[in-house]
């Protein structure tokens, strides 16, 4: 038994011994990627010296002799420490992620290659202007520069993923830039899911008036009532159209319904600065992810010094300031895309209806290559319209009819998108009314660029081309229409005076939350659908409780947690049942919905990380908007798991006979509003208990509401999330200006997967007292002290300083990398 005992002992050492020294084998190959900040280094490419200062942030002060060589060291910058996520947006772009990651992201690469995004990108290249290609061929010599001493050097491959997934890395071109902007574009698109849904729950509701219930227009001048989506076909149309939406890969380059772009910005004047300088705060939102999409950086051009929020794989600042001018961007919500219901010819499939009779289907054949699989061939079909979409894409099947395909018209997918110009020239604009001018080259996505100067102009111009739709569109863009129809088919595009905008105005305030901006008639109207009607009211009202603003009341606008939509909400909701229940023993329902309609009505609120009643209204508002709706509306429930507070606004004030949603269809009896708050209210507390254990009073926002920063390809695995993912208890909701949005769905329907992962404040009164933030640290590589390092600043509201004075960044650095010309 000694001998056993001894021989086990051993063998369990042996064991023990190879895992550690394979674990510090893996340890040091995935550190030999970790960039020396220090190194000096030869490359080609570059006409003198150019030197990248790394502040304590991380963050690349790059000065060169030429603007030329200050992008190639941003090319270079990027691709030290985040080129794992410049290639997996390219490859995306490209429709190739099956070739690392198998069947699982088909679906994905079928959908970019049907949209030819990077087909688009690369013809593109013809219609930049020669300073525009310039620089994106500098930026691309940089990246280049750096993936040739990875080589060279034995640095890591350049990335710890590329251990795990080796393909053959392609150099940069000027084209994969563009991509990147259109990757963008498609990243914020909506409108496409939202007619889809729309269609749906128009087949779904017996009575048309309850649609504009459920998918409520915002508040303002009504419009002519839509046609019922089933009468545009002779054949027959499901009444509940089936297709439940299940989980994303993270690797989807569309966020659900819900979490597209949103965003803050607004300015002052200085009448409206207590310093007198302009004021403008920042703050994109976009999925949150571990690295952020954002990285901070400072370029030295000839125009003078910049510095803001760039992403990896584009030579602009797409967010900042110079010392003349400051720009900010928020989601405009244009509807620039609309889909077309296309009849296929019986006689012979490969053609498809249009107003001048049968046409031909453009077709093109590819081969997708799938790891651990054999290649899959597709033909991709294009009509006069657009591509056309697979039926899995958004949902777009489940609205079809038989013998019909669904084509897309989007305003990203142009051979002439010269959206990146746009970025070039805002570094260079030293007014806003430069600025203005830059934002005529933009095509898609379409933004609302907010701009305060130096000398004390602000404005707000909506960028990106808009639609030139005719007044007889039979769906107005809302719901897919015939695309053999004339009047539905899109005439090109308006020209940018068309676009709102706003300079100068009277109050001396002007900002956007994604609100409403204008209210203009049918085609010219911009968009139906806005992506916020809650967040505008709190910040109308921070702005005007003060005469003046400074720096620091931005900030604290930029980071306020209370929920206008609760505050509206609640005492709807509750106005019967608080204080009206009878006498109740302690550990009974009765007494349980009693103590939390007590802390709801004592609530300001405040979606604040450290409170129950956050929580307690989250769960309650998400059942009772389910019980409102799933006895109307079927399965399709499950697309409406997010609060629309207009839907439960108009159905609590029984706005044109919406109560009727409270009356639960298969029962006998007729049940109130107030019945139907009251079972949703023991409903939640049922779920919240269960959940965080009894004690109404010791739930927390902050445990539910956990920022989610994951990785999008190790994020989910049992060995790698640990180390890659990052995770924060957060304050802010849905509807605060510290937007931090839910996905509603089981079993975490309240995480913070979507908020600011770029935070900046610019004064004008003083340029260098100026403040930003990222989610997340600079670099993207989990074994940096920088991976993480300013999410902690981040979660606490905290920002780092965002000056322009080489020698403060010089004083605190990590780092200096000196690139010169090879000889």
């Amino acid at each position: 038994m000694g001998v056993f005992l001894r021989w086990l002992v051993r063998l369990v050492t042996v064991v023990v011994a190879v895992a550690v020294l394979a674990l510090a084998i893996a340890w040091w190959m995935a550190g030999r990627s970790l960039p020396d900040y220090e190194a000096d280094w030869q490359v080609p490419g570059i006409t003198a010296p150019v030197e990248i200062v790394r502040s304590n942030a991380n963050v690349p002060h790059i000065f060169g002799s030429t603007d030329l060589d200050v992008y190639y060291g941003l090319g270079f910058a990027h691709a030290q420490d985040r080129l794992w996520q410049m290639l997996m947006i390219r490859r995306t772009a490209q429709g190739r992620l099956s070739e690392l990651f198998g069947a699982r992201t088909l679906e994905i690469d079928i959908l970019l290659r049907q949209l030819d995004i990077y087909g688009h990108a690369t013809r593109s290249v013809a219609a930049q202007t020669p300073e525009t290609i310039a620089a994106l061929e500098a930026y691309a010599a940089g990246v280049n520069a750096w993936l040739e001493l990875v080589g060279a050097e034995a640095l890591g491959r350049g990335a710890p993923e590329l251990f795990l997934f080796a393909p053959e890395i392609s150099p940069w071109r000027p084209a994969d830039s563009i991509a990147i902007t259109m990757m963008m574009a498609l990243q914020l698109a909506s409108h496409q899911e939202e007619e889809v849904l729309r269609a749906r729950a128009s087949l779904a509701l017996d009575d048309a008036a309850r649609l504009a219930d459920l998918m409520p227009d915002v508040p303002g001048e009504g419009i002519a009532a839509l046609p019922d989506y089933a009468s545009f076909f002779d054949v027959p149309m499901p009444q509940f159209a089936s297709g439940a939406t299940g989980p994303r890969d993270p690797l989807y380059p569309t966020a659900p319904r819900g979490l597209g772009g949103a965003s803050n910005a607004w300015a002052a004047a200085p009448a409206r600065s207590a310093a007198g300088g302009a004021l403008l705060a920042n703050d994109p939102h976009l999925g949150l992810s571990a690295p952020t999409l954002w990285y901070l950086a400072r370029l030295e051009l000839s125009t003078g010094g910049v510095i803001g929020a760039s992403i990896p794989g584009m030579p602009v600042i797409l967010a900042g300031r110079s010392d003349r001018l400051g720009w900010g961007i928020t989601s405009s919500y244009m509807d620039d895309i609309d889909l077309f219901v296309e009849e296929l010819n019986p006689d012979n499939p490969q053609q498809y209806r249009t107003p001048d009779g049968w046409a031909d289907f453009e077709t093109r054949r590819t081969i997708i290559e799938i790891a651990d699989a054999q290649p899959v061939t597709i033909t991709l079909r294009w009509t006069e319209n657009g591509p056309v979409l697979p039926e899995d894409a958004w949902n777009v099947g489940t609205v079809t009819p038989p013998g019909h395909v669904m084509s897309i018209a989007w305003t990203a997918l142009s051979d002439r998108n010269t959206s990146i110009q746009t970025g070039l020239e805002l570094m260079r604009a030293g007014s806003v009314a430069e600025g203005i001018a830059a934002g005529e080259a933009f095509v898609a996505p379409s933004q609302n660029l907010t701009l305060a100067d130096a000398d004390g102009n602000i404005a707000l111009q909506t960028i990106g081309h808009m639609p030139w739709r005719l007044p007889g569109h039979q769906s107005l863009g809302r719901i897919p229409a015939p695309g053999w129809i004339a009047e539905n088919r899109w005439q090109g595009v308006t020209q940018y005076f068309a676009n709102p905008s706003f300079e100068n105005p009277e109050g001396g305030i002007l900002g956007n939350t994604n609100n409403k901006l204008v209210d203009r008639d049918f085609p010219l109207h911009v968009s139906y659908s806005w992506g916020d009607t809650q967040r505008v009211t709190r910040w109308q009202r921070l702005m005007q409780a003060r005469q003046v603003h400074t720096r620091d009341s931005f900030i604290e606008a930029q980071l306020d947690t209370v929920s206008a939509a609760a505050r509206n909400i609640l005492p709807l909701v509750a106005r019967d049942l608080w204080l009206s229940g009878e006498a109740a023993a302690d550990g009974t329902p009765e007494r349980r919905r009693q103590r939390a309609l007590q802390l709801l009505a004592d609530w300001n609120g405040e979606m604040n990380e450290h409170l129950p009643e956050p929580l307690i209204y989250a769960a309650w508002m998400r059942e009772l908007q389910q019980r409102l709706i799933r006895d109307d509306i079927g399965p399709l429930a499950n697309e409406f798991l997010k609060i629309e507070p207009l839907f439960l606004e108009r159905v609590f004030r029984d706005v044109d006979g919406a109560a009727i949603w409270c009356d639960i269809r298969p029962s006998t009896a007729r049940e109130t509003c107030t019945d139907i708050a009251r079972l949703a209210l023991d409903d939640a507390l049922q779920w919240l208990e269960e959940r965080y254990g009894p004690g109404v009073e010791s739930w927390r926002w902050g445990a539910a509401h956990e920022a989610r920063h994951d990785h999008q390809v190790l994020g989910d695995t049992a060995l790698f999330s640990w180390v890659v993912n990052i995770r924060q208890p957060t304050s802010g909701g849905d509807f605060t200006l510290q937007r931090a949005a839910t996905p509603g769905t089981l079993p975490d329907p309240f995480l913070n997967t979507h908020s600011a992962g770029y935070r900046g404040v610019y004064d004008f009164a003083d340029p260098d007292s100026s403040v930003f933030i990222i989610a997340t640290g600079q670099s993207g590589h989990p074994l940096s002290p920088y991976y993480d390092d300013l999410g902690e600043l981040w979660r606490r509201g905290e920002y780092i300083p965002m000056s322009l004075d080489p020698e403060l960044a010089r004083a605190g650095n990590i780092g200096v990398t000196v690139l010169t010309p090879r000889p």
